[in-house]
């Protein structure tokens, strides 16, 4: 590999011959070989666009040249076109605590490119960096990455999820099935009130999520170094956010209070809880199916899964609910993320949180596998089930809770004797009520019908 020389404060040090980055970005790449594991590629995005946004900012307050800012921008515009636009960043997830090294790498590069562009020396520090530190802009690239994930990626993800389980709710409604608590026996239910609660989880999340929008849209962009403002323009947090919100399209502010924005993860750490509690919904909804799904002949067999592909290398014709399993282990990973993000967010010792770029690489994670596993469990798994209409009307023929119906009628004591001769004789609830009452048949078939007591009431 050709290599040339570039030089920073701390000296002299080889760089690759084609590389639009300088020394500080391989002095990381040499301090930082950790995870191979670069920045999410949605927190580089978001980078590159708070560059051009200060850039402008800055030409605006007349701080910079008008041509130096649009070749900044330009350069931006430049690497987001670019196919292969991760190669410029090789930065590790895993090194200084504060992003300072993909804050400079994304300087170096657009220097380098600006510089191209403009026909005059563009420098990293005094002129793309203007009015910035690393300490607020990784922050607001966190904060900033989230929102337009958010919006473009999990939010749609969820509507969809939540879509498709209104429309199978309905599609399921006529079918009666067994309830089940503590995995038992229990009161039947429509399978559409069943489907229904799994909509309200999603419809709550999404609730949620909604209400944090306008926080994570609040920037601590203009803090600079310690939240106090030094070496930005007085007007720079107000230009920079209106710039971002103009090419977004979202409505970023800036924070009320620049200390805690920088000093804290604790709107990240949020964001982050309401993700886990999202993943939670998921695993009880891929569970419920995983269960429903079972057998099909030793198990529950109540709904046959899509048959995706075989589910087994040794057992012929097995089928598994896979897509179900994926969202149970997406739910598993972005509960663990969750974990990190929480330890990452107490890291804010002082002015400064020090775990930042592995807390934006982990909410990122949770961001995309939520929203990528929507879609696949609204429409592999939920939309394509079919109901096994006849398991279910065998389950509910011989389940004795439906004498819970005559509670008020017999007394729970008389009502518990049937249920129990009903299950040590195998025998249908509705035969056993009938010799051990003086209920006459026709009324006891109105009183058992498992469609009517899925209405509740007496």
């Amino acid at each position: 590999m050709t290599t040339r020389i570039e030089k920073d404060s701390m000296g002299e040090l080889e760089v690759p011959a084609s590389a639009l980055y300088g020394a500080q970005t391989q002095r990381a790449v040499n301090n930082f070989p950790i995870s191979g594991k670069t920045m999410p590629e949605p927190f580089i995005r978001a980078l590159l666009l708070a560059k051009s946004a200060a850039a402008q900012a800055n030409g605006k307050l007349g701080l910079l040249p008008l041509e130096m800012a649009d070749g900044i921008s330009g350069a931006v515009n430049q690497l987001l076109n670019e196919q292969n636009m991760m190669q410029h960043f090789p930065v590790d997830v895993f090194q200084t605590g504060s992003g300072t090294s993909s804050n400079m790498n994304a300087n170096e590069v657009l220097a380098t490119l600006a510089s191209e562009l403009t026909e005059q020396a563009v420098g990293a520090n005094d002129h793309v960096n203007f009015g910035q530190s690393s300490n607020d802009i990784i922050p607001s690239c966190i904060h900033i990455s989230a929102a337009i994930e958010l919006d473009k990626q999990l939010l749609p993800g969820l509507r969809h999820l939540l879509q498709v389980i209104k429309s199978k709710a309905n599609e399921v409604d006529r079918f009666v099935k067994t309830g089940r608590t503590h995995l038992m026996d229990a009161m039947p239910v429509r399978m559409s009130q069943s489907l229904l609660s799994w909509a309200s989880q999603i419809e709550q999340n999404i609730e949620l999520i909604e209400g944090i929008r306008p926080k994570l849209q609040s920037l601590a962009q203009g803090g600079t170094a310690v939240g106090t403002g030094i070496n930005a323009h007085k007007e720079f947090a107000a230009e920079f956010s209106r710039q971002l919100s103009n090419v977004t399209g979202l409505a970023f502010t800036p924070a009320d209070n620049f200390f805690s924005h920088i000093g804290t993860q604790d709107i990240a750490v949020s964001l982050s809880g309401q993700l886990k509690t999202t993943a939670v919904s998921m695993m009880k909804i891929a569970n419920d199916l995983r269960w429903m799904n079972s057998g099909p002949l030793a198990g529950l067999g109540e709904i046959e899964l899509e048959a995706l592909q075989p589910g087994s290398s040794i057992m012929p014709g097995k089928v598994n609910p896979v897509i179900p399993e994926a969202a149970a282990m997406v739910a598993a990973q972005v509960i663990g993320n969750d974990s990190a993000i929480t330890v990452g967010g107490q890291a804010g010792n002082f002015e400064l949180n020090v775990m930042l770029p592995m807390i934006a690489d982990n909410l990122l994670s949770s961001i995309t596998l939520l929203a990528n596993v929507s879609y696949l469990l609204a429409d592999k798994a939920i939309a394509s089930f079919k109901v096994n209409e006849a398991q279910l009307q065998k389950a509910l023929a011989r389940n004795p809770i439906l004498v819970t119906a005559l509670n008020p009628i017999i007394g729970y004591a008389k009502a518990a004797e049937i249920a129990k001769k009903a299950y040590k004789e195998g025998r249908a609830v509705l035969d056993v009520a009938e010799e051990e009452t003086n209920i006459s048949r026709d009324e006891l078939e109105r009183l058992l019908d498992p469609a009517k007591l899925t209405l509740g009431g007496v």
